[in-house]
């Protein structure tokens, strides 16, 4: 995604003219220390308690009717404000496991232990603290601006994206049947790879499938001085990661993106010994959900046919496990949905701010919100983050930015939440009066 923005920003640098739901000085001061509280107090996963609450806060204060603890520690905020469609907008609420190292004063210094007992820090490295502030800041511009639009509002701020669990769970437990059935919803992300005060939007496909999978592939261990008597699990292994390359190069469609990346291979315990099982851990990406049919059926074809070739009888053939409770689907922008933004967010921050989108091959469970049996439009825009200058002076001298999940990605917050919430804004009123 690494400057998939310049040429777009290279047309024009402009700085937006303030807009009726652009946040004054005291709100954006608000927001400023709220974001800065969210960032020095990140939780994990399935841990968001203390997030949630502080969001379900706000909400309340604005008059929502709010329910908490939905699909674990998810927040949801229903105000009604006369007769007109369902809006939901969402944001994310939980951060990774980081030790921070950008120097910030208002860095994240909390450590958790996690599961397997090792003390690890926590950050927002991945935007979730600039999606809440721009969040409790629309909705705040929304109540202020009530007389502007009719219908419900639904606020959902969700937990435990990073793992691909919390729209799962939320939905689960009746997001769409017990509260509200929305008809649109939109989200934001912010970018490491745009300036702030920009948008971004890619209708379509925006974001894709994720799989996790594991490959346990089998052998018949012994002494590595007499390898005739085995049947070598690291050899297999090896054939296996070299074949898997010929699934996008071979079987799917040039046409089609496909990865498929094997991101870890562990077996064996000595220099002498050949063991009886190597594991590869993968990462599948694509757009097309045939696609992503197609890249497990060839690991199961592909794994199985090696361990064939090497004489392994049938219950020594390798296993794959897809791990199906992390797998999210792509995100597909709904073009009607996401031009409609467009246009107001061109309105909100001028036309040469709102650029387009290229897909990304990065995962977000936000696709969910659209693929149940409603079928309801969604659309999640690309919020930029990186300060203007730095990101100019990037571009001059070739240097790298910090990414998203980076331990040194630290966002022009003020510039960030700023754009965020005047556009989420008026994307919504718009919405809400069918513009």
């Amino acid at each position: 995604m690494k400057y998939a923005f310049l040429s777009a920003l290279l047309i024009s640098n402009s700085a937006f003219a303030a807009s009726q739901f652009t946040p004054n000085t005291n709100q954006q001061n608000a927001l400023n220390e709220l974001y800065k509280h969210l960032h020095q107090n990140p939780e994990l996963s399935y841990q968001e308690k203390a997030t949630s609450q502080r969001l379900a806060k706000e909400l309340t204060q604005l008059g929502f009717s709010v329910t908490e603890n939905v699909g674990g520690f998810g927040v949801v905020g229903i105000y009604k404000n006369g007769n007109g469609p369902t809006v939901m907008l969402r944001a994310d609420t939980d951060g990774l496991p980081i030790i921070e190292e950008t120097n910030k004063d208002y860095a994240s210094k909390v450590t958790v232990i996690d599961k397997s007992g090792n003390k690890v820090g926590v950050m927002h490295g991945c935007g979730h603290d600039i999606h809440m502030t721009s969040f409790i800041g629309t909705a705040q511009q929304l109540i202020e601006h009530k007389s502007d639009w009719q219908g419900t509002l639904m606020m959902v701020a969700q937990p435990a994206e990073e793992v691909g669990g919390g729209a799962k769970a939320m939905l689960k437990e009746g997001l769409y049947t017990k509260f509200a059935k929305p008809d649109y919803v939109v989200g934001l992300h912010v970018s490491a790879s745009a300036p702030a005060g920009k948008v971004a939007i890619a209708p379509g496909y925006a974001l894709a499938n994720v799989d996790s999978v594991d490959v346990i592939i089998k052998g018949r261990g012994g002494h590595g001085a007499y390898p005739h008597t085995t049947i070598d699990p690291v050899v297999l292994a090896s054939r296996t990661v070299l074949a898997l390359q010929t699934i996008a190069s071979r079987e799917i469609s040039p046409l089609e993106p496909s990865v498929i990346t094997v991101g870890s291979i562990h077996g064996g315990s000595k220099h002498n010994i050949i063991s009886n099982q190597v594991k590869l851990q993968l990462t599948l990406r694509s757009y097309n959900p045939d696609v992503r049919n197609q890249q497990i059926a060839a690991i199961k074809r592909i794994t199985k046919g090696i361990a064939l070739s090497a004489g392994l009888s049938e219950n020594e053939h390798p296993e794959v496990i897809v791990h199906e409770s992390e797998s999210i689907p792509s995100t597909y922008n709904n073009p009607e949905l996401a031009t409609r933004i467009t246009t107001s967010i061109k309105k909100a921050i001028g036309e040469d701010n709102t650029l387009k989108a290229e897909p990304v091959m990065a995962g977000e469970d936000f696709g969910l919100f659209g693929r149940t049996d409603e079928n309801v439009p969604i659309t999640i825009f690309w919020l930029g983050g990186v300060n203007p200058t730095e990101y100019e002076s990037a571009i001059k001298n070739g240097t790298k930015l910090p990414s998203l999940h980076s331990s040194k990605f630290a966002p022009d917050y003020p510039l960030t939440i700023k754009t965020g919430v005047t556009a989420m804004s008026q994307a919504a009123v718009d919405l809400f009066n069918k513009n």
